[in-house]
Parts: C-alpha cells; sequence; structure tokens
C-alpha cells in the first residue's frame, strides 16, 4: 500500500503536541521536510560520500518554474561544488560581517538587506548559521542554518551544489572569492520558499522576522513621531534589525531592469562586472526602449537609481547611527549598506564628499570613514529622512522602544484558520461570521499570493460567549490596523486602558480560506486565550416520572415497535428506519388540546426520515434520498449490548432526543426552507448542549454544510448523533476526568468504524 498523507486534522494534532513537548524552538528545531543534519552527515561520512540533497536537488527545478528557468542563458547553468570553483574554499573568513553579502542575479536586495543587519548581532547570526561548519573538517558537502518560520524554529538542510555561470557564482557572493556562508545561506532560505525564483521580490523584515523570529514595526518616514532618531538609536544599542527604503509606488520591494536589455548580455555584463567593478552609468541605458521600468528579475544592478545615487523600489540596511561634530555643530547621521556591494549615496557626507576635509582626524577615525566602494556609506539624518520613505525595525525582544526604560514583553501565540461558513467573514464591511481571540502581530502563510489583511480590536463589555452579529453592528472597535494590506503580516502598536478584549484577525473580502498566526505582545502579563475554548457536554439530570403509567405516544411506540421487532424486541439499522417514520405518520394524525400536533413532523421535505443517513465515508455528506443501507447503521446512538441492533429503552431515548433536537432546528430554520445557515449551527449545537471551540466548529461547516453554506435537518441530526456518541464513549474512558484518554490501535479502530 502506497503511503498516504495523515490528513490537515491530523496534521495540527500531531504538530500542537509536539510543540507542547519542546519542538520548534531554538533549541529544539523542527527537521525541515524531516531532514536530520546530524543523521545524514555522519552517513555520508561512514559512505565517504558528498551529500546530494533529494528533496532540493540542483537544477531547473530548484531556479523556479517560471521566469529564471525559462531563459535559454539560465538553462546553461553549471551546478557546482565550492571545491569545484575555487581553491581552499572557506565557511567564513575572518568572521561573517556585512561586506560578505554582494547581491548577484536575483532580485533578493530585500533579503540581503536582513543578512548584513543580521552581522551586527554575532549571537543571533550563529542561531541561523550554526558556527560548526566548515570545507576542511569533516566535510561531506552537507550544510545547515535556522530560520523561524509561522511560529517555529526549523532546521534546513542543503548540499553545496551552487549555481553558476563561466564558474561565477550567479546569486549572491562575497567579496573574498573563496568564502561560501552568504551563498549557502541564500540556497537554504530559497529551499525554504521553494525556489531562487521565490525570492525574487519581497520585504526586508519578513526576512529579519525569519532570522530571529522578532516583531516588526514599519513606519512611513514622513508621518514617523518627531524622536524617531532616538528610536532608531535604542534600536540599534538593543541588536534590533533595521531596514529601510525608497517607495516606487509598490508594497514589494523588487529587483527591477528597464525593459529592452537582453537577458545574454545581462548575465554576461553581471560576469564581466564581477569582483565588485563599478558599473559604468552608460551599463544601465536600456537600448532601443524607452526608461520605464519593467518587473523582471535579473539582475537588480539596473533598479531606478536616482542622480544622488540612490536606488528607488531597493531595500537598505541600517548599520549605525552616530553624531558628529561639523564646524563645531553636532550633526545626526545615519550609516546605510546598499546589498549589491556598491552604487553609493552622493551627497553629504558619502565617501566621497568633499567637505570630510573639515571633520577632526578622530572624528574620521571613529567614523570609520574611508573612500571605497562597498556599498556602505554615512550620510545625515536630515538627507535619510529627505530621501527614504519607509523604516522597518525588528525588535528581537519586543522593547518599548518608544520607552528609556527597557522593558519584557509578555508574549502569546494562537493559530487559527479561516473557514468559508463559519470563519471567513471577511472586515467589518462584511458583517457575518467572525474569528476571534481575547487578548500584535498577524500573518497569513499563503505564500506569495496573500490575502488583504488585518484586525480590529473590541472591548468585551463582559461578554465570555460567542459574539454575534449585532455586537459588530452596535459596537465600534476601540483599536484597529491602520489599513488592509496584501502582506505576509500586519503589526501596530496600542496603548489601551485595562479590561477585557477582543482580537479580530479577518481578511478584507469575506470567504477567503487560509490560516494565520495571531502574537500578542503586552509590555504586563495577560492572559490570551481563544473565545469558546472550552469543550464540554452538559448532561442534566431527567426529571423523575410515572413509570408506572404509559402515555398514549408511548404506548403506540410499544405496538409499533413489537410489531417489527418481533418477540425479541429488537431492531436492525433498516427496521428503525421503519419504525420512525411508522411514528411519524401516526403522530402526524395525534390531536392534541389546540389540534393537530404540527410540532411531531420531523421533515417536510422527506417522505423516509433517515434516508439522508447514507454517508459518504469521507468528505461532505451525501445530499440525495433514499433508503438506509443496513451496512451504515446508527451506531452512535445508545445501543449498549454490541450487537447492531435496538431494543425499545434504547430506542426511546433516541427517539426523545430526536425530538428536543428538532425543535431546536425549527427554531432556527425561521424561513422554513428545512436548512439553517452554518452560522446558525453554531448556536444550535450550544443550544443543543455541545460546548465547542472555534476549531470544531470549522469541521462541522466543512463536514456537514452543503455548497451554499447550508445545513439540511438530515445532516444537523447525524452531526447530533455523532456529537452525542463520541462525547459518551470519551466521558466512559476518562475516569479521573482529567480530559485525556489512552487508546491502543484496536480500540482507537474499533471507536472509530463503529462511530
Amino acid at each position: 500500500m502506497p503511503y498516504m498523507l495523515p490528513g490537515y486534522f491530523c496534521d495540527r494534532v500531531i504538530r500542537e503536541r509536539d510543540r507542547r513537548n519542546g519542538e520548534g524552538t531554538v533549541t529544539q528545531p523542527l527537521k525541515f521536510e524531516g531532514q536530520d543534519f546530524v543523521v545524514l552527515k555522519k552517513r555520508c561520512l561512514a559512505q565517504k560520500c558528498l551529500f546530494e540533497d533529494r528533496v532540493f536537488p540542483a537544477g531547473v527545478q530548484a531556479l523556479g518554474s517560471h521566469e529564471l528557468s525559462q531563459k535559454t542563458k539560465m538553462k546553461a547553468i553549471t551546478w557546482k561544488r565550492p571545491k569545484e570553483i575555487c581553491e581552499n574554499p572557506r565557511f567564513i573568513i575572518g568572521g561573517a560581517n556585512r561586506t560578505d553579502i554582494c547581491q548577484g542575479d536575483l532580485g533578493d536586495c530585500w533579503f540581503l538587506a536582513a543578512i548584513a543587519c543580521l552581522t551586527l548581532n554575532e549571537r543571533l547570526l550563529f542561531r541561523v548559521i550554526p558556527h560548526d561548519q566548515s570545507f576542511t573538517e569533516n566535510y561531506a558537502g552537507i550544510f545547515h542554518f535556522q530560520f523561524w518560520r509561522y511560529g517555529d524554529w526549523v532546521d534546513v538542510v542543503i548540499d553545496d551544489c551552487l549555481p553558476t555561470y563561466n564558474n561565477q557564482l550567479v546569486f549572491t557572493k562575497s567579496n573574498h572569492r573563496n568564502e561560501f556562508w552568504s551563498a549557502l545561506l541564500e540556497k537554504a532560505y530559497a529551499k525554504l520558499h521553494g525556489s531562487y525564483e521565490a525570492l525574487k521580490g519581497g520585504n526586508t523584515t519578513e526576512a529579519m522576522e525569519d532570522f530571529t523570529g522578532g516583531v516588526t514595526e514599519f513606519f512611513e518616514i514622513k508621518d514617523a513621531p518627531r524622536d524617531m532618531y532616538r528610536i532608531m538609536r535604542k534600536a540599534i544599542e538593543r541588536g534590533s534589525l533595521m531596514g529601510c527604503s525608497i517607495d516606487d509606488g509598490t508594497n514589494m520591494t523588487y529587483g527591477t531592469s528597464p525593459s529592452g536589455l537582453n537577458m545574454g548580455e545581462l548575465i554576461k555584463r553581471m560576469v564581466r562586472n564581477m569582483d565588485n567593478s563599478l558599473l559604468r552609468d552608460s551599463d544601465l541605458i536600456p537600448r532601443g526602449s524607452d526608461d520605464r521600468p519593467s518587473r523582471t528579475i535579473v539582475p537588480v544592478q539596473y533598479e531606478t537609481r536616482m542622480a544622488c545615487g540612490l536606488v528607488k523600489g531597493h531595500a537598505y540596511s541600517v548599520t549605525g547611527l552616530e553624531e558628529a561634530l561639523f564646524k563645531g555643530e553636532k550633526v545626526k547621521l545615519v550609516r546605510l549598506r546598499n546589498p549589491w556591494g556598491q552604487v553609493e549615496w552622493n551627497g553629504s557626507w558619502s565617501d566621497s564628499w568633499k567637505d570630510w576635509s573639515f571633520v577632526d582626524k578622530d572624528e574620521k577615525a571613529r567614523l570609520q570613514h574611508q573612500v571605497t566602494e562597498d556599498g556602505e556609506f554615512w550620510m545625515s539624518y536630515d538627507d535619510f529622512t529627505f530621501h527614504f520613505t519607509k523604516l522597518e525595525i525588528c525588535n528581537l525582544t519586543a522593547d518599548a522602544l518608544e520607552s528609556d526604560k527597557l522593558q519584557t514583553w509578555t508574549v502569546s501565540v494562537n493559530e487559527g484558520r479561516w473557514v468559508r461558513g463559519c470563519s471567513a467573514g471577511g472586515c467589518r464591511n462584511f458583517p457575518g461570521g467572525r474569528y476571534s481571540w481575547r487578548g500584535k502581530g498577524l500573518s497569513s502563510p499563503t505564500g506569495r499570493n496573500l490575502f488583504t489583511i488585518g484586525f480590529a480590536i473590541y472591548e468585551m463589555h463582559g461578554n465570555k460567549q460567542h459574539l454575534q452579529k449585532d455586537f459588530f453592528l452596535y459596537n465600534a472597535s476601540r483599536a484597529r490596523s491602520k489599513t488592509y494590506i496584501n502582506m505576509r503580516e500586519v503589526s501596530q502598536r496600542f496603548r489601551l486602558p485595562p479590561s477585557e478584549y477582543v482580537i479580530v484577525p479577518s481578511t478584507y473580502e469575506p470567504h477567503q480560506e487560509g490560516e494565520f498566526i495571531l502574537r500578542v505582545f503586552s509590555e504586563k502579563r495577560n492572559l490570551s486565550e481563544e473565545v469558546e475554548n472550552t469543550i464540554s457536554v452538559d448532561r442534566p439530570v431527567p426529571p423523575p416520572g410515572n413509570t408506572d403509567h404509559e402515555s398514549e405516544e408511548q404506548q403506540q411506540f410499544r405496538n409499533i415497535f413489537k410489531q417489527i421487532a418481533g418477540d425479541d424486541m429488537e431492531i436492525s439499522a433498516d427496521e428503525l428506519k421503519n419504525v420512525l417514520n411508522s411514528v411519524v405518520n401516526k403522530r402526524e394524525q395525534l390531536k392534541s388540546h389546540g389540534g393537530d400536533v404540527q410540532g411531531a413532523q420531523l421533515s417536510h421535505s422527506s417522505p423516509s426520515l433517515f434516508s439522508p443517513m447514507r454517508r459518504l465515508p469521507m468528505g461532505r455528506p451525501s445530499t440525495s434520498r433514499g433508503t438506509l443501507p443496513c451496512a451504515c447503521r446508527p451506531d452512535l446512538t445508545p445501543q449498549t449490548d454490541g450487537s447492531g441492533r435496538l431494543n425499545l429503552q434504547e430506542f426511546h431515548h433516541l427517539w426523545k432526543k430526536i425530538k428536543a433536537w428538532q425543535k431546536i432546528f425549527k427554531h432556527y430554520d425561521t424561513d422554513q426552507s428545512g436548512t439553517i445557515n452554518s452560522h446558525e449551527m453554531r448556536n444550535a449545537v450550544n443550544d443543543a448542549g455541545f460546548h465547542l471551540n472555534s476549531q470544531l466548529y470549522n469541521i462541522i461547516t466543512m463536514r456537514y454544510a452543503d455548497r451554499h453554506m447550508n445545513i439540511d435537518f438530515d445532516s444537523f441530526i447525524c452531526c447530533f448523533v455523532r456529537l452525542e456518541g463520541m462525547f459518551r464513549a470519551f466521558n466512559a474512558f476518562d475516569k479521573d476526568g482529567d480530559g485525556i484518554i489512552k487508546l491502543n490501535v484496536l480500540e482507537w479502530l474499533q471507536l472509530t468504524m463503529y462511530a
């Protein structure tokens, strides 16, 4: 039998258990794609072979399935190991630093800008890049790197085959020809995302968070607080990562090149201008076309360069802040780095600025001033705020940067899912379903085609239950994200008075399904939990009755049951269907004080009550009508002897349950359509005494609702019968009441197959 994946819900349960056991932490990262670095390396050393990564094989697939792999010259790329590229390859030479990162033939300046920031903090750097790796001692062609990915730390294993053209690295490289840590780190990050091409556009904050697990704040510089320079300086002092960019009219930072440039020529120029040689301005002029930038992937050296030397739509690292004396006055300075390793600011305080002669020699030494084209430069803070439009700060420990006092934040992480018909209700403009947490970062791991996401915060006003639609119609939010935006993460800082709040993350549009993570950072200790996080069932004690006297209904039950069951007074599944429908027909003729007892009619639309209990093995229930196959027994009824048959007492218990559930159904079926919508189902389940969390409501919606998100009476009853039986089975095993049971494989299969 071929191996089959266990399924989403099984995977989720396993993942939650693993997290409780510490997996996914810095000290116990998850093994990406199940690859164990230690085991694989030992195997290669024992077999005296070099590791070849079958999960991310060197070839077209690793480059990407679209532009990169389709280009003629890209198909001529040769994958080589460092020892085939140069003599004496080294992993790190003289310590990893920001000058080791020079951008190659890929639009991932956003990623490289984050690496440059990372090199400023050695402790963080060697968390991402384990330092016990080399090309000499125990070399086996295998390396590994660690990233934070949607709540978990993951260890990514790669081989050291790198794409080359004319024996030169095509993508990221070091300014030392024989240093390879930055190129291998880029490959591991490409593997994490699926291909090199997946890195062609992104935000610096994404990489910053993937390196640190921190939380990022965005600042539009034109709207920045007055003390922005102090905030930036404190961020540098505390090891926070910072990036900045000049807006090019999009929300993403891409590599662009002017249209009209031939791909092959670009690669040849890239190779010709290796070793950090300076590009000529003539190389930036497209031939035979206008100068409007077009979205292509290589090389990023041809992004929109301004006269001042800065590049629009390009990510820079903020690597330092200082105050310098110039002509007797203090000047605030910002040090930036272009990940290309060249193309620098040419204005005041740049490397070749003529007024450096007026700066004291000791000041020059303190600022490490040198005239080299290495991509790093100083500029005044005033020039920085004039030219740059966005600043991104990744707070490693979420310290309150606006405060002079170092503060530690309480962090809670919650995972959720938007499900159509249950929790994918969209923003406030669409007051339907909502998904709520009581309790700043919200991220949606849906790949590059990101939903437009945001969140709102409401005060609970003592409400502990699921918030109905009217709550959102008549209560304004106390705070919310500034905008809904199609980025991987939305975050914002708020100051709210002490109270109990509910955070409602959502997509902008309704009916968009996906998973998300909600992280809440607070300066003081808080209790953050999912609304409706208790799973239980009510067990009302039946009132004492007169057992000596049978009602007319009970007599009819006994007579009909005896006629069908025979002398043994037990019925099969097929006989059960006949009994129930006979009782329905009889009850429709009964009279009460007010006339016909219409409330006893179970289903206006189905002549056979239990014919729709036929269910497919997987997925949503069948909606076709027909007879109940004998193989599909109502096994979740209170049948106690394991014979697969019901006696009168067991049947009567089932009948009373169905009557009570029918009353609930009719209460919500206000238009008498024979259906209730999936949002009403949540309230109906609660009215029946089943108290579930959002994960279970999502499952009910996916399992029992039709494509219009409606649930008919037949599916309604089947859902309640299943809930009743599963709760009863669990409680029978949970002798000590701790909410945990242990089953072996036989016991598990007996329960699930019988259900």
